[in-house]
């Protein structure tokens, strides 16, 4: 079944082409929202309303540009309306936890999940902002504009989540080459 086959499949409500819809985009989903979510627990939750707004707008994709894209705009944007809903006050930074390591990292011994952990862990705004700036290419100015905060703001969370993750990966990498020394001796 070829791509265009299974959106109309989708839209005439064909529940095998949802299975195949799933199945086919689920992981690729779900990362997005693991992105922007504080834990799987969460990404899950905000997986489910991503799918189910698909499912629902799948008649309003129009062909043009990439349908995996399309599907993703909605994940990045479900994730952010999640972010928006929530009730909470940001977390405090303190000015001595944006101090950055004085050592590069070697993010080849870095794995994937212990990077995605460390994106996870950011207070939100900075999350949501280094994601939209660093991952998905939006600008600060369209990042400003989807969240409601000032463009400068947006830089500002964006370099204080570098921070941060260059931080929590350099404690990472050293407990990896101490964990490895150890082993040698």
């Amino acid at each position: 079944m070829t791509e265009k086959q299974l959106i109309q499949a989708c839209c005439k409500r064909d529940r095998k082409a949802q299975r195949i819809l799933y199945e086919s985009y689920k992981d690729s989903l779900f990362m997005t929202c693991c992105k922007y979510s504080r834990n799987d627990t969460e990404a899950e939750d905000v997986f489910h309303d991503v799918f189910i707004t698909i499912l629902d707008k799948i008649k309003t994709y129009k062909g043009k540009g990439s349908f995996e894209g399309w599907m993703k705009r909605i994940a990045i944007f479900k994730s952010i309306d999640h972010y928006k809903s929530r009730k909470e006050i940001p977390m405090e930074i303190q000015e001595n936890q944006l101090t950055e390591p004085s050592t590069e990292l070697d993010l080849g011994r870095v794995s994937i999940d212990v990077i995605l952990l460390a994106i996870q862990q950011l207070p939100d705004q900075y999350r949501i902002v280094f994601n939209l700036y660093q991952l998905d290419g939006f600008t600060h100015k369209e990042i400003a504009s989807m969240l409601a905060i000032h463009e400068g703001t947006s830089k500002s969370n964006y370099h204080r989540a570098k921070a941060l993750l260059r931080k929590s990966l350099a404690k990472e990498q050293m407990s990896t080459n101490k964990k490895t020394s150890n082993y040698g001796a």
